[in-house]
Order: structure tokens, then C-alpha cells, then sequence
């Protein structure tokens, strides 16, 4: 048994090897956390709405200091993609938008739920009833939709009717076995002039009233972003999501094994720093902000 004099030398004469221990400790989380972990990055992946620019009027726009940050990444050694759950304009119809608000990105970087969407129909043989915005049915154009045998739900906003709805379910309740597609699950976006309700609302209204579980095509899903990530050619751990939506962008990229970062604009909420089961890897004002975080950590 130590006395009091024989544990204060023992621990005066292992201090330094405890202070040692402590150090490396601290330095390999930090370079495993945010933002030490952007010195092993290979790639970057940006929520648009919220991050980019607030959607609105018009075409929106531009949160301040993230065109140049996009560029800044651009100009840098990592992979950049867009990945989003925008559904209510075509993808190369919202890419033309987001070039007019001044960011520099073509329609192969940008990744939205409807083409994968058509990419599961055509697979499984499947001919949907649309209840979606109409500035993406011409995404659609090519798909046969006689006899639906499923509903694909997106942002229909205005088209979120009772009519329209309430005809989504007479489809789905007549099916032996009903299909639900979400093109993502959001609970609201951030517009210029305030949050508006999102998919996931209406989506939840579906499966309640037919008693089934949609699938969802976009984030969060865990096969929506490994999508992202086979066309970056990277592994998980290699790339960082950036994004306004703690629970979709953050919380679904971290289920795939990569970091999370949260932006303070967009959707963004006090109480998202809270959150009992999502915490994002780090938090940060802005994208500018978060873009000068990675760059310095990699001696740019």
C-alpha cells in the first residue's frame, strides 16, 4: 500500500511519460476529428441549398463567400462533388441556375435524386405515379408511366394538394404490394423568405395512411452516397461532407463512415448542436469558414 509521500514521488517521477501519453493522445484525435482531419482528405462533398445559396425568388441566392469558396476548392489537390435532394427543376435546369448565381459547376458534378430514382424503375421494372414539382416531370419523359405500379414522391410544393395526394394514395392502397419512392426525407428547407415544409412531410402522410415504409432515394440514404462516392472513385473515411441539414447530410454521411460538418446557415438551428443522437464532427459559421479551415490544415 503507497503512502501518501510514495504515491506523490511515483506520480512526480512518470509525469513527463503521463504528460507524454496525454499529448499523443490529444493530437492523434485531433488529427482524426475535425478540422486536423482534412490533411488526409482526398475529396469534399457540398449540400447546395443552404450552403451554396437560399433558394427564393428568382433564383435565389448566393450565401456570402461561398462562390468563392467553391472556387478555392476547385483550385485545390481535392475532389469536389454537389450532392442534393433538390427535386423541383431538372438537373441540368437547377446547374444553369446555380451558374447564373455565379458558381463555377457542371451537371456531372452535381448528383440529385431523380436520375438515380429512374435508374431503380428501369431496374425493377417499375411504372410510376408522380406527385413532384412540375419543373422536374421532364426528368421523367422517357419513363412509362401507364399502370403505375408505384408513387415516387419529391418537393411537389404547390402540387401538395389534397387532390394530389389523396390520388397518390388511391394508387398505392390499390396495389398488392404498394411501392413508395421519397425522393429524400427532408422535414423543411430554408427559403429567402422563411422555412417551408419538405418531402419528408408528405411522405410520412403516405405511410402512415397505407401503412407501408418508403424508400427513400437521396440523403440520407446509405446507396445514394456510396453513388457519390464509386463516381469519386474514394473510400468513406477519404471524404468530408459539408452541409446545413444536421440529420440528412451530416448524420447520413457519418452512417457511411465519413466526417460530418455542419454550416450555421440554411436550416440551421441553435438546437442542432444538442441533438441527442447526431453529433456533427465539427460546426462551423459558414462554408467560406469551413473552405479555410480544410485549405489551412493542408498548408494551402
Amino acid at each position: 500500500m503507497f503512502s501518501i509521500n510514495t504515491l506523490t514521488s511515483h506520480v512526480l517521477c512518470h509525469m513527463p511519460l503521463y504528460i507524454t501519453r496525454m499529448r499523443t493522445n490529444h493530437f492523434g484525435m485531433a488529427d482524426s476529428g475535425w478540422p486536423g482531419c482534412a490533411k488526409s482528405l482526398k475529396g469534399v462533398i457540398l449540400d447546395l441549398c443552404g450552403v451554396l445559396y437560399d433558394s427564393g425568388e428568382g433564383d435565389g441566392v448566393a450565401i456570402p463567400g461561398s462562390i468563392e469558396a467553391v472556387k478555392k476548392l476547385k483550385e485545390s489537390d481535392l475532389q469536389l462533388r454537389f450532392c442534393t435532394n433538390e427535386t423541383q427543376a431538372t438537373r441540368e435546369k437547377f446547374v444553369a441556375k446555380l451558374r447564373r448565381l455565379g458558381f463555377d459547376i457542371s451537371v456531372s458534378e452535381v448528383f440529385p435524386p431523380a436520375p438515380a430514382a429512374i435508374a431503380v424503375l428501369k431496374e425493377r421494372g417499375l411504372r410510376p405515379h408522380l406527385l413532384v414539382h412540375d419543373g422536374l416531370l421532364p426528368e421523367f419523359d422517357g419513363v412509362d408511366k401507364t399502370n403505375p405500379n408505384c408513387v415516387i414522391v419529391g418537393d411537389a410544393a404547390e402540387n401538395f394538394s389534397y387532390q394530389n395526394l389523396n390520388e397518390a394514395f388511391r394508387v398505392l392502397i390499390g396495389l398488392e404490394k404498394p411501392v413508395l419512392f421519397s425522393l429524400g426525407q427532408g422535414r423543411y428547407y430554408k427559403e429567402t423568405d422563411g422555412l417551408k415544409l419538405d418531402v419528408g412531410v408528405y411522405m410520412k402522410a403516405l405511410e402512415y395512411a397505407c401503412d407501408l415504409k418508403a424508400e427513400v432515394i437521396g440523403k440520407p440514404s446509405p446507396t445514394f452516397f456510396r453513388s457519390v462516392l464509386n463516381d469519386m472513385g474514394l473510400k468513406p473515411h477519404e471524404v468530408l461532407m459539408i452541409g446545413d441539414d444536421l440529420l440528412n447530410d451530416v448524420g447520413g454521411a457519418q452512417h457511411c463512415g465519413m466526417k460530418g460538418v455542419q454550416v450555421r446557415t440554411g436550416k440551421y438551428r441553435p438546437i442542432d448542436e444538442r441533438h441527442p443522437a447526431v453529433t456533427a464532427d465539427g460546426t462551423v459559421d459558414n462554408l467560406a469558414q469551413a473552405v479555410d479551415m480544410i485549405l489551412s490544415q493542408r498548408g494551402h
